[in-house]
């Protein structure tokens, strides 16, 4: 069985064939209920792209957890191995096929954002034995996600709806017609005041269109197991 934690704003913690993997892991986000120090055995995190609110609490988690790979597109990852001064654990890519760390499959997909300079926004698809797991990232709707769910079939799409920055629950809703995954999780929203995105009008906009989708609403903390 997989789960996933919901820790705030784009945040997330997966379990999947014994691996526990960060992604975007801004752990002390505003909304976030889950102090820095209970991160722990920490085998692979993911950063989708080079912002401040994505790049989060890396590099002491990084610190905290001697084990934990990094997976980035290659600027980024060269960056973050000289924040922590250790070249040795981090797994630099670009979108492409999926790399393989420790038996997991992390496929980076483009994103239709900026990056700080540091490299391209991206985002990831996170492929085990236990599912498909496609955190979008900061994005705009785009075409490309179709192709995202003709070829990995997601399980689960990890989707921004805040607006201002990113998708907002409108946009969001047309790219889980794209992507036609299992389950949409919303993120990305109510962080800050100008993230507007209604994660209930979103679920009201997919089950309108008769999408078969699951929309999962999870508070800040809130875990869900799944199995496929």
């Amino acid at each position: 069985m997989g789960y996933l934690v919901y820790h705030g704003h784009s945040a997330f913690e997966l379990g999947l064939d014994g691996k526990k993997i960060l992604i975007d892991p801004w752990i002390t986000n505003p909304k976030s209920v889950t102090p820095l120090e209970k991160v722990s055995d920490v085998d692979i995190i993911v950063l989708t792209h080079g912002h401040d609110d994505h790049i989060g609490d890396v590099v002491e988690i990084m610190k905290r957890n001697s084990k934990s790979k990094l997976v980035a597109i290659f600027e980024l990852a060269n960056h973050i191995a000289e924040k922590i001064g250790d070249e040795s654990r981090i797994i630099g890519g670009n979108m492409g096929g999926p790399m393989i760390i420790d038996g997991i499959k992390v496929a980076l997909t483009p994103a239709n954002h900026s990056s700080s300079g540091i490299g391209v926004a991206t985002g990831a698809v996170i492929i085990s034995k236990e599912g498909k797991v496609y955190h979008a990232g900061d994005t705009g709707i785009m075409s490309e996600m179709e192709l995202i769910g003709d070829i990995y079939k997601p399980d689960i799409a990890l989707l921004p709806i805040g607006g201002h920055f990113t998708m907002d629950h409108n946009e969001a809703a047309k790219a889980v017609e794209l992507l036609k995954p299992k389950v949409a999780i919303p993120m990305h929203y109510g962080t800050f005041p100008m993230l507007y995105g209604d994660p209930e009008e979103f679920r009201k906009i997919v089950t309108s269109r008769g999408l078969e989708t699951k929309v999962v609403i999870l508070s800040p903390g809130e875990r869900y197991d799944f199995v496929f």
